[in-house]
């Protein structure tokens, strides 16, 4: 019996955690911000550059906040193409907007 109570209270206190996880206000990485816009919604940013990937098609940014999709300011990485990249380095001042087809996070546009 003991037993039996000890497991259930595991059990609950686990799933507690796992509604406390999906109930994140501010960190929606979805796109939509909570609300009815699709997930291709462009917003916009400002950033400094921390690092390009190349081979992965990809730029780091450390933002400010996003209201637009209700990010609070971070650093992640972004999808780009190589012609976008062109010309800009590791601590470069940029403005950016950006989409999140499929819920990956791609550069519409980025200027110094």
């Amino acid at each position: 019996m003991k037993l039996t109570h000890s497991a259930l209270a595991v059990t609950v206190f686990a799933l507690s955690f796992s509604v406390w996880a999906d109930d994140m206000p501010g960190m929606k990485m979805d796109g939509t911000g909570g609300s009815s816009a699709s997930s291709a919604q462009v917003a916009s940013a400002e950033g400094t550059i921390k690092a390009i990937n190349h081979e992965k098609h990809s730029v780091t940014i450390a933002h400010g906040a996003v209201p637009a999709v209700q990010w609070p300011p971070m650093t992640m990485a972004f999808s780009v193409t190589e012609n976008q990249i062109n010309g800009l380095q590791v601590g470069d001042k940029v403005s950016f907007s950006f989409s999140q087809p499929a819920g990956k996070a791609t550069i519409v546009s980025i200027k110094k």
